[in-house]
């Protein structure tokens, strides 16, 4: 039986492992990190793309994946509604998805502490060269994120672009919070506009997945200007004067900045927000990009997920982004084999659409790059569009090629 290697093991590379497993494919999944990943992530905003790839990947859809919510609303800086929609929807956790998708898959098919070398193709197949060892592949799968090893080796003129603004993200204990916020934001999808920026946050699941009232976390992510790279570099400079370019771990963020954004927060946020921020033990801290291939299918290697197309996460479907991925993937095998064709195949319908989740992030993200810019050359913001645009699959979306198309 042909084999197919996978490059990367977090969610994207789990969905489609889980996928080529179920359908009777020998795979193999090589994650470069030696210890667990399940510490790694905060909330995540499923669609129905993604519960239908766990679906086919065999995993158990219950009332445990996450928390439900029924409305989003915008408070203003006094802590007021300022604008309420209802759009129910399921939120979950990073760490709640990496644990079942790695259940759900043989152990001895993931391999860690295996980082990526290099892949040599021939005209029978693949062989990747990985933690000194060799894996013979009929295809390779990379799903290694946005700093792709094997994006770089074969579509090296794909590289990140830097946004001019950065995510603070984090999760904070329902235990810790005021009735205030219990009351007035805890159970909805929240959003806060201070001028130029953007707040958002919700519910998730707490310690050990709870979903118990009391035992629940609340997830933020607040966008926040760093127009320059110079600003950037600052704030992935720890206390020390090492810069981590790549991204700072969130133990080595400078106290200085934490605490000049949890002052920011009492002055720019609504109360509640800001006590969310201030009751976050361990903020981190994502540096927003944009990233497009031209290409995503070389011979006997495909890329997918954010190896292939990153999209600013206020389109919130990064993972169900890499759900359908998979899915096109295993479809495309299942029909042309393990083959350079079925690559071909899935470029075909996944090129064009992972391109437009680019650019919708982008028209999402407009405001935070425009804003002090002339009038002319301002992105508007309308409080309700924003409730409205946000981590939603567009109505008129019929199937997962259309709904990546549009944004989905």
């Amino acid at each position: 039986m042909p084999r197919i290697v996978v490059v990367g093991g977090s969610l994207g590379g789990l969905l489609v492992a889980n996928l080529l497993h179920r359908a009777g494919h020998d795979v193999i999944v090589l994650e470069r990190a030696s210890a667990p990943l399940d510490g790694r992530g905060a909330g995540i905003v499923t669609h129905p793309a993604l519960l239908e790839a766990l679906h086919q990947a065999g995993v158990s859809i219950s009332a445990d994946l996450g928390i439900a919510v029924q409305d989003r609303v915008a408070l203003d800086v006094r802590g007021d509604v300022i604008a309420c929609l209802s759009l129910p929807q399921v939120l979950t956790s990073w760490s709640r998805l990496y644990a079942i998708l790695k259940a759900a898959l043989p152990a001895e098919r993931y391999l860690t502490g295996m980082g990526l070398e290099r892949v040599d193709q021939t005209a029978s197949g693949a062989v990747v060269h990985a933690a000194e060892q060799t894996f013979e592949a009929s295809l390779v799968i990379a799903s290694d994120g946005l700093r792709s090893t094997v994006r770089r080796q074969f579509a090296p003129e794909a590289t990140p672009v830097y946004a001019g603004y950065v995510a603070w993200r984090g999760v904070c204990d329902e235990s810790a919070l005021s009735a205030l916020t219990l009351s007035t934001v805890f159970d909805h999808f929240g959003f806060g506009l201070p001028d130029g920026e953007q707040i958002i946050g919700y519910p998730v699941t707490g310690a050990n997945d709870q979903s118990s009232r009391g035992e629940r976390r609340y997830n933020f992510v607040w966008y926040r200007p760093a127009h320059s790279e110079a600003a950037l570099a600052a704030l992935l400079t720890d206390a020390d004067g090492v810069h981590y370019p790549q991204g700072i771990p969130p133990h080595k963020i400078d106290e200085r900045h934490v605490r000049a954004m949890r002052n920011a927060a009492n002055e720019l946020l609504a109360p509640q927000f800001a006590e969310i921020i201030e009751e976050t033990a361990q903020p981190f801290l994502q540096p927003i990009f944009d990233m497009a291939s031209t290409a995503i299918a070389f011979g006997r290697v495909a890329l997918m997920g954010d190896a292939s197309f990153v999209a600013r996460p206020h389109v919130g479907m990064g993972v169900t982004k890499a759900a359908i991925d998979a899915m096109a993937l295993v479809d495309c095998i299942n029909a042309a084999g393990a083959s350079p064709d079925a690559l071909l195949r899935y470029e075909a319908l996944r090129l064009v659409p992972g391109n437009a989740v680019v650019n919708r992030g982008r028209v999402l993200g407009r405001y935070l790059q425009t804003y002090g810019s002339t009038n002319a050359g301002r992105a508007e913001r309308d409080v309700n569009q924003v409730l409205r645009d946000t981590a939603i699959v567009p109505e008129d979306s019929t199937n997962a090629n259309v709904l990546a198309a549009q944004g989905g």
